[in-house]
């Protein structure tokens, strides 16, 4: 089973290379976030002409999170936009500050609840939104703690939060900024520990990645961020123990950082073998 997490930074601005990746990494789920895009926008045909379904939690213009799914026994070319997602799909997280903002998507794919979330940016330290930043994290946890208690659970998407400092290019400059703070780090760690969930790629590759470089999953667009590898990994997998055990690969899919119109995040993979 593959699983891939991606915030691409607007669906339909995205939507090519988005193709790209269901015909060449051929997901079972693909989680997105900021899809940027009223419901009625979404480009559902052309998915479904790929053989995917989306399952959205939309907000327009901002944020948007959205769950991919196959459609099933459908062959590229040979799909049916009008067919709804297979399993349930929830929208919204119970306890977060505006759930207007469309920031939290769940589907099941077979026994596995999958779940796309963009987490709040947070700003600044002492402007508003990082205090729904944590708020969302603390109704993260709590949503965690039911769905990883009823199940089997992948929570994906941008969390916006570098665990530790191994998740940053350079520490020093984010000292009193967002990201990289105590607090945030303190409420993904809850949020873990929640439904005793593991950071699948910590728990596959260690720090760094299979090559042993850091392991960097967003480089800002200016100043050649990403051909310095100045970059965060902010984009993460939470996987209950039991599906963790199932892990086969976890890995970065650099090049959709590259060529034509590329998101600033990059696709997180996650290969897991059958459950036993």
């Amino acid at each position: 089973m593959r699983l891939i997490s991606w915030n691409v930074a607007s669906l339909r601005a995205r939507l090519p290379r988005v193709l790209e990746l269901l015909e060449e990494l051929e997901p079972d789920a693909l989680a997105l976030q900021e899809t940027k895009c009223a419901a009625d926008q979404l480009p559902r045909e052309a998915l479904a002409s790929y053989g995917y379904r989306i399952n959205d939690l939309s907000g327009g213009r901002w944020n948007g999170v959205a769950v991919l799914t196959r459609i099933e026994d459908a062959a590229p070319g040979d799909g049916d936009p009008a067919l709804e997602a297979s399993g349930t799909t929830v929208g919204g997280l119970p306890g977060e500050v505006d759930p207007a903002q469309a920031r939290w998507v769940e589907t099941t794919v077979g026994d596995l609840t999958v779940v796309s979330t963009y987490v709040v940016n947070g700003k600044a330290l002492d402007h508003p939104d990082f205090q729904a930043k944590l708020q969302f994290f603390r109704a993260m946890a709590e949503r965690v703690r039911a769905l990883a208690a009823a199940g089997p659970v992948a929570v994906l998407g941008d969390m916006n939060v570098c665990p530790t400092d191994d998740d940053c290019w350079d520490p020093a400059l984010f000292v009193g900024s967002t990201h990289t703070s105590e607090p945030e780090r303190i409420a993904l760690r809850e949020v873990l520990a929640a439904g005793e969930l593991v950071d699948a790629h910590i728990a596959h590759n260690g720090a760094r990645d299979a090559a042993g470089n850091p392991a960097f999953t967003w480089w800002d667009y200016r100043g050649g961020s990403f051909h310095k590898n100045h970059g965060l990994r902010i984009d993460h997998a939470l996987l209950d123990r039991r599906t963790a055990a199932r892990i086969d690969t976890v890995w970065i899919a650099r090049d959709y950082r590259k060529g034509e119109k590329p998101s600033d995040h990059v696709p997180l993979v996650l290969d897991l073998h059958p459950a036993t």
